[in-house]
């Protein structure tokens, strides 16, 4: 059965680490919505994973790497990210980020 309907009191923060924490929000199989927080100089290495990814900047500054660029953005900027690509991210005045995948991260659940 499809839910439609993920209320925040019912998002539990997950704690990934080195100043990064995430809230899984609505998802399907097929695209998964995820919120998440970093502490100024939090990285998240360098890495790929098959899924599509649209990264929102909701508030922050960060230094993005996606592929063979650099970008510093902030809030209002996005980014996509293709199927396997090596990105990743340290973030510089702390802030949060709204990370869209299709299909959804069974590793995230």
């Amino acid at each position: 059965m499809t839910k439609n309907y993920f209320p925040a009191s019912e998002n539990k923060l997950f704690d990934a680490g080195g100043g990064l924490t995430r809230k899984v929000a609505a998802h399907d199989k097929n695209v998964m919505c995820v919120e998440v927080h970093f502490e100024t100089g939090t990285v998240a290495a360098l890495h790929h994973h098959p899924h599509e990814q649209i990264t929102y900047v909701i508030s922050g500054k960060f230094e993005f790497t996606v592929g063979d660029k650099t970008y510093v953005v902030g809030p209002g900027d996005s980014l996509y990210k293709q199927p396997d690509i090596v990105h990743g991210a340290t973030c510089l005045e702390a802030g949060t980020l709204l990370d869209i995948f299709t299909p959804h991260r069974e590793d995230f659940l």
